[in-house]
């Protein structure tokens, strides 16, 4: 794991998050981890590499620990562990409390605005998400 510091994202529980076991479907922790991935982009990249680059997910890993539930208080830690190219790798821990409820690891390709292609990140704006350069 990096030394970044993890961005934390409150998560609401919507009653169209719960399945018919009553719990929320797997479906919807996917969404609340691309959310949390492109809020940490939001909140650290300044406004003009943000209108330059935009995110795809191309893998989620997710490995479901506890079941969550519609009065949760539930906070997506997320943390990105190394950039290499164009890609940038995130691990994600969706938590209620202390209690790990879902561990996601992800992988993200920049692609460039204009041209759809992958994009390569500037050294300088790595170093805003991973201080150590990773």
């Amino acid at each position: 794991m990096s030394n970044a510091i993890p961005h934390l994202v409150p998560i609401h529980v919507d009653p169209a998050d719960i399945d018919f076991m009553g719990h929320v479907n797997n479906a919807s922790y996917l969404k609340w981890v691309q959310d949390a991935v492109i809020d940490h982009w939001r909140a650290l990249a300044p406004a003009d590499a943000v209108a330059a680059h935009l995110w795809v997910a191309l893998k989620h890993e997710i490995t479901y620990r506890r079941p969550t539930f519609l009065d949760d208080t539930v906070i997506a830690h997320v943390v990105l562990e190394k950039v290499q190219g164009a890609r940038a790798f995130y691990e994600t821990l969706i938590k209620r409390g202390e209690e790990v409820l879902a561990e996601v690891k992800s992988s993200w390709c920049c692609l460039d605005a204009e041209t759809l292609r992958p994009a390569r990140l500037a050294r300088e704006l790595v170093d805003r998400f991973l201080p150590s350069g990773k």
